[in-house]
């Protein structure tokens, strides 16, 4: 791509980027094609649109960068910032779709220790910046300053790999994590509400005590405040208060003073240590309200427009109202627990502004049933293990079909169930104290990355004009 005109470098990002989205995330037409009640060729286009949505920031960081660059010749060293300025974009345009950045990739890579220094967004900066060098150590450029900076980081990765950011205390938390495994064209079925409730409760039944119990999102499928949905809630209390436990489940929400509807979290049981009666009550405030809701599936996007044009844009559930992006943390049991819901926990920033040092462990409830047999919760999975390595905390997932799994405070799977299997972990999850360097300064390491790579590829390419000028 070096030595490109602006169109033409524009042209080559482009046709990148839409081979990276169209593999990467194929798995969109699972719930297109299985629940949006369109044509197998209507779904496949709806998918390619939003690949080319996708496709078209980094055409632009690519225009950008061979527009500003020397003779307007592509300078990879300039494309790097502007690259990830075009994925911030990415993150926030229209609510943000965050997914598939380039640091999920080293999860397991060599380049993983720099999570808790500078989090998956400088990761992705140390995988452009590696192309860059080895395509200039090809081309024979600079080749003792490339060499040293690969040895740099390389050095610094070995580093990181010693040292030890967070302490274990000591202290582990019984959990356990329900998996229903109950079929997405069942789940909102009325006639199936309390055979489906009733299932995880006897799930759970059969495997107490624990101090934590993880219900996934919507578990509970009768709405609330519902007689139907408080019956079955004061149900599921009085069972958690009788064995010392917190059932942690999510519901949806139908507010009676706004008329609107929320995508929750609440807490059942004890939410303190020496809780005997249990704290919940409709409309109480130890729950979360989901705030990045999913375009689409969770919210329209120019809906007057498009809900009369497919059934795809009527989707069950797809008219939710936003949370607040700061609420407090989740208490049950005594613990604090940082809350997620599914699409969330790819944002990074969301989960830095309710971050404490109080936080015990992190949680994210989904249902990824929506997405079949495809590679969707595998890639949701890796983005979960990320966010616990970036802020040093165990990161606890329960979904209605797979993966379920415990994450430990190092990004590892310590525990798991397989997708598509009805099933209950029950794990001894350890608890950690102190702050890694990203969870303390992630705004400041977000910014500043960028703008550093910025400084440097404008000095570069100010030294690279003067060395051409002093040659004429």
């Amino acid at each position: 791509m070096q030595g490109k005109a602006p169109k033409a470098a524009a042209k080559q990002g482009f046709i990148f980027a839409l081979a990276w989205f169209s593999a990467g995330i194929s798995w969109v037409h699972v719930s297109i094609d299985q629940f949006g009640g369109l044509p197998l060729a209507v779904s496949i286009l709806l998918m390619l649109l939003l690949c080319l949505y996708l496709a078209l920031f980094l055409t632009l960081a690519c225009y950008l960068a061979a527009r500003f660059s020397h003779q307007q010749q592509l300078n990879l060293w300039l494309l790097l910032p502007i690259w990830l300025f075009a994925e911030f974009l990415r993150g926030v345009f229209l609510t943000g779709f965050p997914w598939l950045t380039l640091g999920y990739s080293q999860i397991d890579g060599p380049l993983a220790s720099f999570a808790p220094v500078i989090g998956e967004k400088g990761i992705t900066a140390l995988v452009i910046i590696i192309s860059i060098v080895i395509v200039e150590l090809i081309k024979q450029r600079q080749v003792l300053l490339n060499i040293s900076l690969l040895a740099l980081i390389s050095m610094a990765s070995v580093i990181f790999q010693q040292l030890t950011w967070v302490q274990t205390t000591g202290k582990t938390v019984k959990t356990l994590l329900v998996q229903a495994n109950i079929k997405q064209e069942m789940k909102w079925a009325p006639e199936l509400t309390w055979p489906s409730m009733l299932k995880y409760l006897d799930l759970t039944r059969q495997h107490y005590p624990a101090e934590l119990i993880i219900w996934p999102e919507s578990a509970i499928t009768a709405v609330e405040p519902s007689h139907q949905a408080q019956d079955f809630l004061q149900l599921a209390q009085s069972s958690a208060l009788l064995n010392n436990s917190a059932i942690i489940s999510g519901i949806i929400d139908y507010n009676l003073a706004t008329k609107n509807y929320y995508n929750n979290i609440l807490v059942l049981g004890k939410s303190s240590a020496d809780d005997s009666q249990g704290s919940y009550h409709y409309n109480n405030q130890n729950r979360y309200s989901k705030h990045h809701l999913l375009p689409i599936g969770e919210f329209v996007p120019f809906g007057d427009w498009l809900r009369p044009l497919a059934p795809f844009f009527n989707l069950p559930m797809s008219s939710f109202s936003r949370g607040n992006y700061v609420q407090n943390n989740l208490t049950a049991n005594g613990y604090q627990l940082l809350p997620l819901i599914c699409f969330e926990v790819a944002f990074a920033e969301q989960l830095s502004a309710n971050f404490s040092e109080q936080t015990d462990l992190l949680l994210t409830v989904s249902n990824d049933a929506w997405f079949g047999d495809s590679h969707g919760p595998h890639q949701h999975l890796e983005i979960v293990r990320m966010r616990a390595l970036e802020f040093g905390r165990p990161f606890l997932r329960a979904t209605n079909n797979g993966i379920t799994a415990v994450v430990d405070h190092q990004g590892q799977i310590s525990h798991q169930i397989p997708q598509f299997q009805e099933a209950v972990l029950t794990a001894d999850v350890a608890l950690v104290s102190g702050l890694t360097p990203y969870a303390r300064y992630t705004r400041f390491i977000d910014f500043s990355i960028p703008l550093l790579l910025l400084t440097f590829a404008v000095l570069r390419q100010r030294q690279r004009y003067y060395n051409t000028k002093n040659r004429r």
